[in-house]
């Protein structure tokens, strides 16, 4: 009996210890230091935004420059977020709004990050 009992402790000891504690496997909200958000804003805007297809960096295409929309937005004090998650009203050229709501399909689905990053990446096509 004191056998049995022993080898019963011992199967409890190893199951015990083989159990896993459960892993998070929730994003973590904190930033790395390298982050960049121009950068994440620019690979944003050439890819996942199709945002390149319309604007440029210095010259009116279909849509506005970003150069304009940034000085635009800066002057006015505007909130470029808010306009892309189709929460403002247009203010840089609102006779384009009609072509540009269409894509709101495309920034209403970004996370807030992902939207801060892009007014970044405009923000940083003003002149110094």
């Amino acid at each position: 009996m004191s056998k049995n009992l022993i080898v019963l402790f011992v199967l409890l000891a190893i199951v015990s210890c083989k159990k896993e504690t459960p892993k998070n496997t929730e994003a973590t909200t904190e930033v790395s230091e390298d982050y960049d958000p121009i950068a994440f804003g620019r690979e944003i805007f050439e890819t996942k935004g199709n945002c390149a297809s319309c604007h440029k960096p210095d010259q009116k295409v279909i849509g506005p420059s970003i150069m304009d929309i940034a000085k635009i937005y800066k002057e006015q004090n505007g909130d470029i977020v808010a306009f892309l998650k189709g929460k403002a009203e247009p203010i840089v050229d609102p006779s384009q709004y009609e072509v540009m709501k269409t894509n709101f399909a495309i920034t209403k689905s970004m996370t807030d990050e992902q939207l801060k990053a892009l007014e970044a990446y405009f923000y940083s096509h003003l002149k110094k």
